[in-house]
């Protein structure tokens, strides 16, 4: 059976729509984020600041050396701070040891590192640095200074 050319038309016009309608949504995806104690951090709310991403674990001693230079950056109006945990510590025993370790930034239930494409640090601590736009722009490894740490994010 043949079909008007008009039909045609617009069914490649109604399949092109949807094809858009569908890489649409996915590209609005939104990313949550699972904080220690439970709540959803919405990775967009952090879109206009700069982002540190700190790996650490209770028995590497530089990741202890540089938990206050951390805290003093979380303290800025245009930094953020998340904290990984790599041995894979969550929840309430997460929370407690946070606690007994002195950090004051927000520790993640989970690495978000895969969803970043990021690979686990193989040293620690690492810290990945996200730009306000959401762009890895380096990762560091070993304690680092709220110093050298503003030096790269410029302020």
């Amino acid at each position: 059976m043949q079909y008007p050319d008009r039909f045609r038309a617009r069914s490649r016009f109604g399949l092109l729509a949807l094809m858009l309608l569908v890489l649409t949504m996915t590209g609005c995806e939104k990313i949550e984020l699972e904080r220690a104690e439970g709540t959803k951090l919405n990775w967009d709310t952090l879109r206009g600041q700069w982002v540190l991403v700190n790996y650490w674990a209770e028995w590497c001693k530089p990741c202890l050396e540089e938990i206050p230079e951390l805290n003093e950056l979380e303290k800025a109006p245009d930094i953020t701070v998340l904290g990984v945990n790599f041995d894979g510590v969550q929840g309430d025993d997460l929370v407690e040891l946070g606690e007994r370790m002195g950090i004051e930034f927000t520790m993640l239930a989970d690495d978000p590192g895969p969803g970043f494409g990021w690979k686990l640090p193989v040293a620690l601590p690492a810290t990945f640095l996200i730009n306000p736009e959401g762009d890895t722009v380096e990762t560091r490894f070993g304690p680092q200074t709220e110093e050298e740490l503003r030096a790269v994010i410029g302020g």
